[in-house]
């Protein structure tokens, strides 16, 4: 049994629907059907992948083929748990492709009574398949969201794109929080096991999506939130280059504010000492041997999701060289500048008010934020004083707030703030950046769909599109309850999918002679994009003014991710 976290944020809703979706499925896994038996089997499709034969079926009322639960590759333990992943395991007999329900280990704290299986092992790959009998289609690998800390592959689908058109889609687990990105600079916790394990994955799909129908090299690797993050730090990577054509990012990039650690080590020192860890040596390898003696259910104890710099603690990190592959092996600010990024079409874009995110803290928050603002100031800006912060926060909070106090007055002056600090800056600072590096294809947009059925924000009689809100459009119906969907959100749908589509087989979101507005690539300064709502309007630069404020901050202020430094050589234990 998994309790799952309670969200702060949007997410939740669909999460929440999502795992009760799961509650049903669980009961009708275990009474209405049955796979082995032949009972009440349903249509099976046998494929044969490097590790042995796989048997998908079509669940109830389905047209798609599902394979769920296939080890991808293998999540070491012991003392090597917190490496890279280690090989897949192979078989000869057909391997039942049915369990949908392994999660990896994560913070542990809302419980809907539903069987989730919470595992160590827990890296495996679900694909949907169209009943068609087409080769070479094109494939989606969809990557979670959840901060890094939560989540797993199933958590958003999108069997209704599926079903509209001819594509495979792969999602997945990957390994969270510290279990996937303690990063030490040791030999044993090098660090980014969490992104390791979606490089392993993503060769796996190059390696076996042939045998479900799907081209190998007509691969889109697209995400929400931490997996939009993802996504676009695989372009960043050099772990990555050849194993994916196109990519969709949806609200995060690799410039956000919680994508990498700035001081990793830093990281794990608190977060240790958040768990009673006590030895004051400050020796590396006595911190090391806490994190490897920690149970699981030690390591996930604390939520982290909630930190006012907007930080998650455990995400990705730069790694030290030490002789094997590095997923990230500089500060992603620093590749981009260089050009060494992967140059790929992107569909890049953020919801209006991502900044809804932190809605429901406000009422804690407000009155923080009047006493002290600059504990608010995103984590990784650094200054050389108290002062400096201080007047740095007074600069930002005026900015924002002008004179007023933060307030039921100017909540959505805080939205703002936090759309940007951890969501629309980092996008666009990215999409610059990489179109300066001599990538032109990057269609940018900004979804502001709102449905008649959103709540209100408080304190107001204005509805905004919240945090992930375009990917709950393109997605399965977990956001909204389908039977009470408005015309206009079905109509929206139609249209995302289509954009979202016509963009996995082409590469760009709008076909030439389609009947929807033209859609050009964007410049380095954030325009033209693509307003998406209930009308689709092409505009200038997006939020240009907020962009050059923070953009001058950041200038000055950011503080560059590093490596951890190279630790002591180990002293040898004398017999």
């Amino acid at each position: 049994m998994i309790m799952f976290l309670l969200f702060m944020d949007p997410l939740h809703n669909f999460i929440v629907r999502e795992l009760r979706t799961i509650q049903k499925d669980v009961k009708w896994f275990i009474h209405d059907f049955t796979y082995t038996d032949g009972a009440q089997a349903n249509e099976a499709r046998l494929v044969n992948i490097a590790q042995g034969p796989v048997r998908g079926y079509k669940e109830q009322n389905d047209t798609l083929f599902a394979f769920y639960g296939i080890p991808y590759a293998t999540a070491p333990t012991g003392d090597d748990k917190f490496k890279a992943p280690l090989p897949p395991p192979q078989w000869t007999e057909p391997f039942e492709a049915v369990n949908k329900y392994v999660v990896c280990p994560q913070i542990v704290y809302m419980s809907l009574g539903i069987d989730l299986i919470q595992q160590e092992d827990c890296l495996i790959a679900n694909i949907y398949v169209p009943d068609t009998e087409e080769k070479n289609l094109p494939v989606v690998v969809h990557v979670h969201g959840g901060a890094y800390q939560v989540g797993y592959g199933n958590l958003m689908t999108a069997k209704q794109l599926i079903k509209d058109k001819n594509i495979i889609i792969v999602n997945f687990n990957y390994r969270l929080g510290a279990h996937g990105f303690l990063c030490l600079g040791t030999e044993d916790v090098p660090g980014n096991a969490g992104m390791k394990d979606q490089v392993a994955l993503f060769r796996w799909v190059k390696e076996n999506i042939a045998s479900f129908g799907g081209n190998p090299d007509d691969v889109t690797i697209n995400g929400f939130s931490a997996g939009s993050s993802s996504v676009d730090l695989h372009l960043v990577s050099p772990m990555t280059k050849g194993l994916f054509n196109k990519v969709i990012p949806e609200s995060g990039a690799s410039l956000s504010v919680f994508s990498v650690q700035t001081d990793p080590v830093e990281n794990a020192w608190k977060y240790a000492k958040m768990l009673n860890y006590t030895n004051e040596n400050n020796d590396i390898y006595d911190l090391e041997f806490f994190y490897k003696s920690a149970s699981y259910e030690t390591l996930t104890s604390i939520n982290i999701l909630n930190e006012p710099d907007s930080t998650f603690y455990f995400v990705p990190c730069v790694e030290r060289e030490q002789g094997e592959e590095r997923f990230l092996d500089d500060a992603p600010l620093k590749i981009l500048k260089s050009g060494r990024n992967h140059k790929l079409p992107m569909l890049f874009g953020f919801a209006e008010m991502e900044g809804l995110f932190r809605v429901p803290l406000f009422e804690t928050w407000f009155s923080k934020m009047n006493e002290n603002f600059a504990d608010f100031l995103p984590g990784d800006l650094k200054f050389s004083n108290l002062k400096e912060k201080e007047e740095v926060a007074q600069r930002i909070k005026e900015f924002y707030f002008g004179k007023k106090p933060v307030s039921k007055e100017t909540i959505f002056r805080y939205i703002d703030y936090f759309t940007d600090v951890i969501f629309a800056y980092g996008t666009l600072k990215s999409v610059q950046l990489q179109v300066e590096s001599g990538n032109k294809d990057i269609y940018l947009y900004e979804y502001s769909f709102v449905d008649d059925n959103v709540p209100l924000v408080p304190h107001t009689f204005v509805r905004g599109a919240n945090h992930c809100a375009q990917s709950m459009a393109v997605g399965d119906g977990f956001f909204l309850n389908a039977e009470t969907e408005t015309i206009d959100f079905i109509n929206m749908k139609q249209v995302m999918r289509k954009l979202w589509y016509n963009f996995i087989t082409t590469g760009k979101p709008v076909a030439e002679g389609s009947d929807l507005p033209t859609w050009p690539p964007t410049d380095a300064n954030g325009g033209p994009h693509m307003s998406l709502d209930k009308t689709m309007k092409l505009r200038g630069p997006l939020i240009q003014q907020r962009f050059l404020f923070w953009d001058a901050i950041y200038d000055k202020y950011y503080a560059m991710p590093t490596a951890p430094a190279p630790p002591r050589p180990k002293t040898k234990t004398k017999l």
